[in-house]
Parts: C-alpha cells; sequence; structure tokens
C-alpha cells in the first residue's frame, strides 16, 4: 500500500493539474457547488470527487490507437478488387452447377429411349491450345504478349444411351472459359513475389480482369434496380405505380399493378390486357369479395372505401367465382407456345400463367395459391395507402432499392444462355442424326458434344471482347458492359477495378439519378465521378465497401420460424394488418407475419454476430410499411463497423494489439462478433458514431475511419477536407491521367502505348489510402519546391514557370513506348508474306530510310528511327487467290514491298522485338519503340488538389529567385490560383511537406484528420523557418531581396499524359478526301484546319468576301467547269448536253463540293440552274 504521504503528493500534483485546465475544459465539478451536496447527502460521493478510477471527470474519451490497422485486415479478404474475383469464384464453383442441374437432361423426340444427363461440371486450369508443348499450362503475362486468351477448358461428366447400353464418359470438354486473373483457377492464386516475378507478374497488379485476345478487359460492375421487390413509384400522370421484377432461374418477368381512374388493375407482359385487380385476386381462389376486402385493407374503413370501387367493377363485369374469372383471363392470355399440341380450356391457359409467369419469383406448389395472393394484396394495400400519402411512396435512386452485378452474375447469364443452346443444338442433331434408320454403327452422341464445344468458346470471347450482352432468352440487350482496362498508370487501373457503370442514358438531363444520395455514404466516393455528362452516373466503390454475393435461403427461413415467425397460410386479413404485427419478408417473398418485431429483430442479429447465419445477411424494419424485411441476395452493398454496446466498442485496443502481432485475421473480429457489415438498408436502422468521443447510450456501431468514405483514387488528396468540393472532383479525373509507374513488370509488356516517369518519387505528405492501395510503390509524380509567387507575364492564367536546370537533372521527364505489330499471313495457295533483307549499300535501291534495318529485315534492338525510317521490311505476294494455279504448286509469285515505315517528329528508339506465333499458328511480330521526352512549353501538369496548369516559360536556374539556403524553386505558381479556388489543402500539403523535410520524415495528410498545421509550424520554427511557410527570397535577375516574404515548399506536382509533342499539327498542301476532294480531317490523317458555319459568318459578318473566295474556294476545292450561258446547267467537254450546242458554254470556278452538290440534286429530279453574270 502507498504510503499517506505518497498519497497526498498524488492529490497534490493532480489538483496542480486541475488548475491548468483551460477555459473550455472548466471543471463541470466548479460550475455547480450546491448539487454536489445534494449528491453527497444521496451517497453519490465518488461521483462528487473529482477523480474516479485515477480519471478525470472531464476527460476526453479514450480513443482505440491504430484502429486503422482493420483496413489493411480487411483489405487482404474483401473489398476494392476482391469482390470482383469472390463473384467470379462463386461462379465457377456455384453458379456453373446450378445451371446445370437446372439444364441436366438432353432427350430426343424421335427416339424415346434416347437421353443425354450431365452429372457433374468442372473447370480446369488455364491450358496453352498449342498441341506440340509437354507443359500445358501457360501465364498471363504469355497471353498478352501472344495475343491469346486467358482461359481454361470445361469439363462434364455425362451419362448417355448408346444403342441398349447406358454409357458414362468422365471429363468431356465443351469449350472454353476465360478465366478472371488472381480468382481460384488462375496460375497466379496464392503466390509469393518471387514466383510471381518468375511469371513476370507485378505482385501489386489487382487482377480481376480477363485476357482476351491479347487485350485485358475489365468487367465494370453494372447497376439494377433490386429485383423480387416491390417498388412504388408515381407515374408522368401522376398515377401510382407498384413494379415488381421477378426474376428466378426459369424466368424474368415483370409485374405492375397500377391506378387508372380510381381504380386498379394488374399489368403483366403475357396478358394482352390490363386485369381489375379484384378478378385477378379471385382468380387465385379468394373468391369472397368480404375476404378480399380484408386481405387489402384489414379494418381500415378509409382503405374499404377507397377500394370499394374495385369490387363493385368486378360484379358490373359477372365475374362472382373463380373459373368465370380465370376464363376471363385466359381470353386475355397471349399464348406462347409453338405448337398447341394439347388443347387447353381458358381456364387452364389462366391458371398455368398466373402460377408460373405472374410474379414468378413466389413459388405455387399444387395450385396452392395462398402466398401469391397474400403477396398481391399486400401490393395492391400499398398502391392505395400510396394514393393518399406522398411517404409511402418509394425512391428509385435510394442505394438500398439498388442491387450491383458483377463479373459473376452477368457471365452467369451469358453461360446459361449459351449452355440452353449448345443443348437445343444437340438435340436437333440427335434428331437428325436418329431419324435416318439404316445407320452402319451405333450412334455415339461423345462426337457431337466435342464438335459443338466451339460455340460456348466463341460466345464468351465475344460478349467479353466487344461488350455487348446479347441475351434473347432473358430479353437482354446491353452494350458498354466491358471496358480495355486503361494502363495509363497504376492508379487509373485500380480506379477502373472500383468504377460502377450505371445503365441510365446519358442524354437525359435529369438531375434525381445524378444527385449525392445520403444513403452513398460509406459505400460509394462523394469525390470520384468524371464531369460531364456521364456524371453522377459512373460512380465509383468507396474504400471498406463489401459487394454481397448469394446467400443460401432455407437455413434463414428455419431460423425465422424458430424466432416466432407464424406462417402466412394460417392467416385471415384481419391478423395481417393488426397494430402490433409486422410482415416478414425473405428476399422479397413473404415468410408470414411477427408479433413482436423488436425482439425479432435483435435475436436475429444476435444469431447472426454469434456466426449460426452467414455475416452478409441483413435484417431491418420498414415502419411506413409494417414490415421486417430479411436480404441475403447478391449485389447489396455493404461496408464493415465496430459494433457498440451499452456505450463501450466492443473493439478494445488488446484486440488492435493482437491483430497487430498477427494473432488475429479480420474473418476473427467477425466471428467474435466485434465488428459486422451493415448493408444500406440496416445502417438506416443503426445509429453509428464517427469517433469515440461521439458516442452516446443509443449509439450501436463505430465507424473503423472516417476517411474510408473516400474511394481508392480521392484518397491520393492530402487534407481533401481543406479543399472546395468539386477540386477533388477534379483530381480525381487527372490523377488517372498522371504519367508513374505502372507496375514492377512494366518493363516485360508490350503494350499500344505506355508513359512512364523516369523518376517517379513517393509524395512527402501521403495519405493512410496510399499506403493501404501501394501507391507509394508505385507512384506517379514528384515532389517539386515550389514557390508561390507572380515571375514574369508567363504564368498568367495557371501557367507555370519551370526551372531549366531543374529539367536537365530529370525532373518531369518521361517516356513513352508504342507497339507497332505485324503478322506475317498465309494465304490460300499456298504463298505467304515474307521479310526481306535489306538492299545493299552499294545499290541504287538503298536509300537512308533502310538504314535501321538487320539482316532479318526488322530494326534491330537500340537502332534510333527518324520519320520514313523502315522498321519491318515487309513484303506480300501480289496474288493471293487461288486462281494461281493448284495449291502446292508454288510458281516464282511476285513480291510487292510493303515496309513499316516509323511516322513522328521526334527519334523513336526500338526497344524490344517480339517473335512469337498466334493460336492460329501464324507469325507475329511486335516491335516496341520508345521516346524520351523532357518537358517543353505547353506540357500540362498539376498537384493533388484539381489545380491544373501548363508550361509558359523554361527559365535558366540563375535567372531564377533563391533562398537564404540557396535552394532556387523548380516551378514557380502564380498566387492568384488560390482565391477563387479555395485549395486550401495545397497550403497546408506545402507547409507538412516542408516540415517533413526538415524532420527528415513523410508526414500524413489524411482526410478528416492527418499532421496538424500546429505540429507543422512548430517544426518549422525549431529548425529556424517561418511558421507560416514563408521565406525570404532573393532576384535572380537583380541580385536584390524581394519585397515580399514569399511561400515557398515541396508540393507533389503529377506530369499529365497530355503533352504538345502529341497534340502539335499543322498543314499546307496535304492529303484529301475522295468523295468532295476537300481537305482531310484530323492529325492522324494530316488534315487541314477547318473554317466551320460559324467561322464563315463571322466573315461575312466583316464583309471580307475576297477571303471567303480563298478560304472557301481557292486553298480547300476550286474546280473548273463548263457552264451553259442558255440554260444555266453544267456541260462536259465545252458542249451542253441540254441546248445540244457548244455556243453558250462558259468556262468558270466553283467548288467541287458545289459541283457535287448539283449533281446530287440532279439525281434527286431538281434542276440547279446557275445564272451568270460577267465578272467585273
Amino acid at each position: 500500500m502507498p504510503s499517506e504521504a505518497a498519497k497526498r503528493a498524488r492529490r497534490e500534483e493532480l489538483v496542480g493539474k486541475k488548475k491548468v485546465l483551460s477555459k473550455d475544459q472548466e471543471d463541470p465539478m466548479e460550475i455547480d457547488e450546491h448539487h454536489n451536496h445534494q449528491h453527497a447527502k444521496e451517497g453519490f460521493e465518488p461521483l462528487a470527487q473529482e477523480y474516479y478510477k485515477g480519471q478525470h471527470i472531464a476527460a476526453p474519451v479514450k480513443e482505440i490507437k491504430e484502429k486503422w490497422k482493420l483496413l489493411p485486415a480487411f483489405l487482404k479478404v474483401k473489398g476494392l478488387v476482391k469482390q470482383h474475383i469472390d463473384s467470379f469464384n462463386y461462379f465457377i464453383n456455384v453458379d456453373l452447377r446450378k445451371i446445370v442441374k437446372a439444364n441436366e437432361k438432353v432427350t430426343s423426340d424421335v427416339d424415346p429411349t434416347f437421353y443425354l444427363k450431365y452429372t457433374n461440371i468442372r473447370v480446369g486450369m488455364p491450358e496453352r491450345m498449342d498441341a506440340d508443348v509437354s507443359n500445358r499450362s501457360y501465364t498471363p503475362h504469355e497471353c498478352r504478349l501472344r495475343d491469346l486468351t486467358y482461359s481454361a477448358n470445361i469439363f462434364v461428366d455425362v451419362e448417355y444411351t448408346r444403342g441398349k447400353q447406358i454409357v458414362r464418359r468422365k471429363l468431356v470438354n465443351i469449350g472454353r472459359l476465360p478465366i478472371m486473373l488472381r480468382s481460384s483457377h488462375c496460375v497466379l492464386r496464392n503466390r509469393n513475389e518471387a514466383e510471381l516475378a518468375r511469371m513476370r507478374e507485378c505482385p501489386l497488379d489487382p487482377g480481376g480482369y480477363f485476357i482476351v485476345k491479347g487485350t485485358e478487359k475489365v468487367i465494370l460492375v453494372q447497376e439494377q434496380l433490386s429485383k423480387n421487390r416491390i417498388i412504388v413509384e408515381v407515374d408522368k400522370s401522376g398515377n401510382v405505380v407498384a413494379n415488381v421484377q421477378s426474376s428466378t432461374h426459369e424466368r424474368k418477368s415483370k409485374t405492375a399493378i397500377f391506378v387508372k381512374k380510381d381504380k386498379i388493375y394488374l399489368k403483366h407482359n403475357s396478358i394482352a390486357d390490363d386485369i381489375p385487380v379484384v378478378i385477378f385476386l379471385k382468380a387465385m381462389g379468394i373468391q369472397s369479395d368480404r375476404e378480399i376486402a380484408q386481405l387489402v385493407c384489414g379494418n381500415d374503413h378509409d382503405l374499404h372505401d377507397a377500394f370499394a370501387i374495385n369490387v363493385e367493377e368486378a360484379s358490373k363485369l359477372r365475374i362472382f367465382t373463380q373459373l368465370q374469372a380465370l376464363e376471363y383471363i385466359g381470353a386475355k392470355v397471349k399464348v406462347t407456345r409453338k405448337t398447341a399440341t394439347v388443347r387447353r380450356t381458358l381456364a387452364e391457359e389462366a391458371l398455368e400463367v398466373l402460377a408460373t409467369v405472374v410474379l414468378a419469383h413466389i413459388p405455387v406448389e399444387n395450385l396452392n395459391f395462398r402466398e401469391k395472393s397474400v403477396y398481391a394484396a399486400v401490393m395492391v394495400r400499398r398502391v392505395l395507402v400510396a394514393m393518399n400519402d406522398e411517404v409511402q411512396v418509394d425512391d428509385r435512386d435510394y442505394v438500398g432499392n439498388k442491387r450491383l452485378e458483377l463479373a459473376g452474375q452477368l457471365l452467369s447469364l451469358l453461360f446459361e444462355d449459351l449452355f440452353k443452346k449448345f443443348n437445343s443444338d444437340l438435340k436437333l442433331n440427335v434428331d437428325k442424326v436418329l431419324k435416318k434408320p439404316n445407320r452402319t454403327q451405333e450412334f455415339d452422341i461423345f462426337n457431337q458434344l466435342v464438335l459443338h464445344g466451339d460455340h460456348i468458346t466463341s460466345g464468351f470471347v465475344r460478349a467479353i471482347s466487344t461488350g455487348n450482352w446479347v441475351l434473347k432468352r432473358f430479353k437482354m440487350d446491353r452494350a458498354g458492359i466491358t471496358q480495355v482496362l486503361s494502363r495509363l498508370s497504376y492508379i487509373s487501373a485500380l480506379g477502373m477495378m472500383t468504377r460502377i457503370s450505371s445503365q441510365f442514358e446519358k442524354t437525359r438531363k435529369v438531375s434525381g439519378p445524378r444527385a449525392l444520395q445520403p444513403s452513398q455514404w460509406g459505400m460509394l466516393c462523394p469525390s470520384d465521378t468524371p464531369e460531364g455528362e456521364a456524371c453522377g452516373l459512373v460512380k465509383n466503390l468507396a474504400l471498406m465497401t463489401h459487394i454481397t454475393t448469394d446467400d443460401e435461403e432455407e437455413p434463414i427461413r428455419r431460423i425465422a420460424y424458430a424466432l416466432g415467425c407464424e406462417d402466412v397460410n394460417m392467416l385471415t386479413g384481419a391478423e395481417l394488418y393488426q397494430p402490433n404485427t409486422f410482415i416478414v419478408l425473405l428476399n422479397g417473398v413473404i415468410l408470414g407475419v411477427t408479433r413482436r418485431a423488436q425482439k425479432f429483430i435483435s435475436d436475429f442479429r444476435r444469431l447472426r454476430r454469434a456466426g449460426h447465419i452467414s455475416e452478409f445477411v441483413t435484417v431491418f424494419v420498414n415502419t411506413h410499411q409494417r414490415t421486417v424485411n430479411l436480404s441475403s441476395d447478391g449485389g447489396r452493398i455493404c461496408r464493415p463497423l465496430i459494433i457498440v454496446e451499452r456505450g463501450r466498442p466492443r473493439v478494445t485496443q488488446q484486440h488492435i494489439d493482437d491483430l497487430i502481432a498477427e494473432k488475429l485475421s479480420f474473418d476473427d473480429f467477425l466471428k467474435r462478433g466485434l465488428v459486422e457489415y451493415l448493408d444500406v438498408n440496416e445502417e438506416s436502422d443503426a445509429n453509428i458514431a464517427t469517433y469515440e468521443r461521439d458516442i452516446i447510450p443509443q449509439t450501436t456501431h463505430l465507424e473503423i475511419e472516417p476517411f474510408t468514405i473516400l474511394g481508392a483514387v480521392a484518397g491520393l488528396i492530402p487534407y481533401p477536407h481543406h479543399n472546395q468540393s468539386p477540386r477533388n472532383t477534379y483530381q480525381c479525373a487527372m490523377g488517372k491521367q498522371a504519367i508513374g509507374a505502372i507496375g514492377y513488370n512494366q518493363l516485360n509488356r508490350i503494350e499500344t502505348l505506355i508513359y512512364l516517369m523516369v523518376y517517379p518519387q513517393q509524395p512527402m505528405v501521403k495519405s493512410k489510402t496510399i499506403e493501404l492501395i501501394g501507391y507509394d510503390k508505385l507512384p506517379a509524380g514528384q515532389n517539386a519546391s515550389v514557390a508561390v509567387m507572380s515571375y514574369s507575364g508567363y504564368d498568367i492564367e495557371d501557367a507555370l514557370v519551370l526551372n531549366k536546370s531543374g529539367l536537365d537533372r530529370g525532373f518531369g521527364r518521361c517516356q513513352t513506348m508504342r507497339k507497332f505489330s505485324t503478322l506475317i499471313k498465309r494465304y490460300p495457295n499456298g504463298t505467304h508474306d515474307r521479310l526481306a533483307d535489306p538492299p545493299a549499300e552499294d545499290s541504287e535501291l538503298w536509300n537512308e530510310s533502310y538504314s535501321a534495318l538487320e539482316q532479318d529485315g526488322i530494326a534491330g534492338v537500340g537502332e534510333p528511327l527518324g520519320d520514313g525510317t523502315v522498321y519491318i521490311n515487309k513484303q506480300t505476294p501480289t496474288s493471293t487467290g487461288l486462281e494461281t494455279g493448284i495449291a502446292g504448286m508454288t510458281q516464282a509469285v511476285a513480291y510487292r514491298a510493303s515496309p513499316m515505315r516509323y511516322k513522328a517528329p521526334q527519334t523513336g528508339y526500338v526497344d524490344k522485338v517480339l517473335f512469337t506465333t498466334t493460336e492460329s499458328d501464324q507469325t507475329l511480330i511486335k516491335v516496341n519503340i520508345r521516346q524520351t521526352r523532357r518537358p517543353e512549353l505547353g506540357d500540362k501538369f498539376s498537384s493533388r488538389h484539381g489545380q491544373k496548369g501548363v508550361c509558359g516559360i523554361i527559365v535558366q536556374q540563375e535567372d531564377m529567385p533563391f533562398s537564404d539556403q540557396g535552394i532556387s524553386p523548380d516551378i514557380i505558381m502564380n498566387p492568384h490560383g488560390f482565391p477563387s479556388r479555395m485549395t486550401v489543402g495545397k497550403m497546408i500539403e506545402l507547409l507538412a511537406g516542408k516540415a517533413g523535410v526538415m524532420a527528415g520524415k513523410l508526414q500524413y495528410g489524411t482526410a478528416f484528420g492527418g499532421s496538424k498545421v500546429e505540429d507543422m509550424s512548430r517544426i518549422l520554427i525549431d529548425h529556424g523557418f517561418n511558421y507560416s511557410g514563408k521565406d525570404y527570397l532573393t532576384s535572380g535577375i537583380t541580385g536584390e531581396p524581394l519585397s515580399a516574404y514569399i511561400f515557398f515548399g515541396p508540393i507533389y506536382y503529377q506530369k499529365l499524359k497530355h503533352m504538345v509533342m502529341d497534340k502539335m499539327h499543322a498543314r499546307a498542301r496535304g492529303p484529301r478526301a475522295t468523295l468532295t476532294r476537300q481537305p482531310t480531317e484530323g492529325r492522324s490523317r494530316d488534315g487541314g484546319l477547318r473554317l466551320g458555319e460559324m467561322e464563315r459568318d463571322c466573315l461575312i459578318g466583316y464583309g471580307a468576301s475576297m477571303l471567303l473566295l480563298e478560304r472557301l474556294m481557292i486553298s480547300s476545292d476550286s474546280f473548273e467547269i463548263n457552264v451553259c450561258d442558255e440554260c444555266g446547267l453544267i456541260g462536259y467537254a465545252t458542249w451542253c448536253q441540254y441546248c445540244k450546242s457548244s455556243k453558250q458554254v462558259r468556262t468558270m470556278q466553283i467548288p467541287y463540293a458545289a459541283k457535287l452538290l448539283f449533281q446530287e440534286l440532279m439525281a434527286m429530279n431538281i434542276s440547279p440552274r446557275m445564272m451568270l453574270e460577267d465578272a467585273l
């Protein structure tokens, strides 16, 4: 025990500390002495003391240190690109089997004894198609180089009849499936860095894309309205509509219940007319009007009054029984079957449509329509309620009503379509063969299976390479689902993997879907969206978002019944809508009702946290609609949060320490019920604290880290919370265009166009996101010393002044690599292209353009290529068709030269040459040509705050200002770039960067946190600098001190891909278009600069007629024609065809386009006549 003296000393020390408390931390105990006495009397002695358990009562809440370490743990298992990979794995391991199980039998109409049954399906590992190789497995890098598709065989086990016996075959190949990189069937899976390096693959590459014909393709995340859910909306004319998109493995259909002239109708594609809703309910077996009214309205008299008109309408149509209702509907059903083999009564037709097509996602077993009729009644009730109450209308743009489709779901639809087509083709072939009775050998379907495999392969390749998903079976026709993975920089590739594309038309100027929804908090990045027409429609996932895959429904259904949910088949309408009754829905299907909703939900959550149910199943209550919703379907957006119980986060410092020591993984946090996933709907039920200090007794969850509301691209910005919001959006667009490092394997890649930075640096001011996604290992930019001052007039409007010596030392220097490739083709007549030797140097054929070629007709590696230099001396045969003699009998074929020449204003160097063969065994040659560029006037730079500018002038270092330390800036930026743009983050970045240089460590500018300005200023003062970041500068021109202190320090600058070298274009004479004989258009075709309609109008306004004549005719497409003075039509060779004379024919100049117009008009039976006058 401590002695009394020690205790007293401690008390005095604490009292001393207490006096130091600042004004705003004034001790609550001093404020109300009287209050204290009250407490003391009631025995609250401990609370009246200033210190309780050694802590001051007014002390701030203790924060968990290093809590953000949960993020890397999360990103190891989920998030960013993992959702693509999880989805693909689910497709390969689960969905494929389900699809094959649903379509497992092929039978024949000709021979009833014949059948073919698929017993199993599996996907192999990626293998080469080449026949003559010993090692069949290959790497993605080889596919990129050889223009192959990275795919694996699909094997099925089949059982079929051959004659009288039953044959079982294993591992029959029915096609090839493109494999997603880093998925469960990819060779890169679970490899360490050394193994990846041997495969020429970058360990930081995210994976999650496909390689099809050598190009990297990403299936973008697609945003859809959720299926199997009732969505109530108001249409254009102000009527209420309840829509349901039903979607099952068998069929997809859309059902609507809507109001027309105060009556309620049902609409569905397979029924020709709108059906009054009472008739619809009667057809499903609820005959009594009273029961219908009760199912829809319960005991609510207002609703009864509103609904009565519908009951009257049914009796006006004289429909009272189920049979009458079915006949009424049956008369309006569109018959879809091709052959009406069995004539069915109208009532049977209607029954089948009601059971299987209308509201298809609700199962009907043995014609028990109870569940479906209750569901329909609930829909009708929602419409009735929404007619009087605006709150009941759903919001289409609410993120909880959306589902995101990932690669797995889209491929599964595609495979289902291809597989059904494969089976129907197979059946047709079997029938064709079995029809012929006189076969010599027994029919073996195995040969047919193998022959048809190409259909599935080409179907996948076509869909992924064009991006068009056209599936007749599911009425699906979407374009632009896949895009080429952008490899401008590491961050552009990563940003593309998290992009969400919406199927909304971009042309409509609607603000609703584009607006930033509150429900997007933490799920979608608020900054990262393009400007322009796609604004707000193309979104990006936030850092900790995960997209769910489907979970089994059966265990959830069992648990729901165990928790006191009453089966819907037992209830009447009066019980459905009692005040304390909530309807329980699982994925949009009614399970039953519960009388104690809150208890049901809390029990359900407890079971989920204990791990009895999958962590992605959500439960939430909708008080407006009086429903409890359970969801386990795929495509919901969710994110992890720390659970708070009784005002304490369940994650303690001990847990985090264990995580850092690698004793715990993220999955352990889930299993122990410390962290859980919430989707958007359940999030609206929760009360989430941003920081520990915000926790109140009602709090249910705590954010892991607030900066995770931003995505991967916006996470690069330092101090984004100090910038005006659109600036962050601009940076998100420009960060993807910054030239930097692409991957560790960037020098082994041969791509159409690669930009590489020569000296990339990691930023001085980092953020946590930068470390999490590995941007510091593959950066795109350099730390430049920036002086904010006006210097010469060359820095106006955001132009930058660059230091020439900085450029000499390599600032902003980059390399561009271009791929040029050619095929050595074989032709039908046995001839093929060839590579020719360069002409001998002493022959007259030789000229400078052949200087780079080596003996094999290809330029040597390292050779410089000037404009017009030949780098592949290819020759093609003059005749390639079959008509030149018999194949194999090759006569001496004449070849013509078709060399590939280098066209560019700057010298390039041959970097790599690749010789290989493609899948079709043709020789493929790829040449990579490299240019090194230093920054020049007009190149574009930008800092990480949306502050872009072009280089305005390059100044010698001796003319630049310099500080006392002799530092002269790399970049001078005009101070007028700050006031209107309000990019305070940039100023803080300069301070933090400067302090970091002094202290010798990297600073952090993480959103909603980061290094504090106060601390940065203190470091600056400690090192003898001004706390505000301003320095004393001396002019380099006059040698006198500048008359103001200059804000001077390091800022991270990115060089963007827009360079003058690629855009510069001028022309005098050049090629013309064939049709109009006007100059061609565009830089690539060496085109002219067009004087358009508006410029023409301007010149007309000035009355500059000779200039117009010169621009629009003489310099463009002047043409000499003959015109007959008599009739005004065009003549030919001084002869007028119309007047049959050459007397009055005159020669004149008009634009060729005008001549063309006249002739096209004459073709349309309009005769344009020219009235001529003498030119003065």
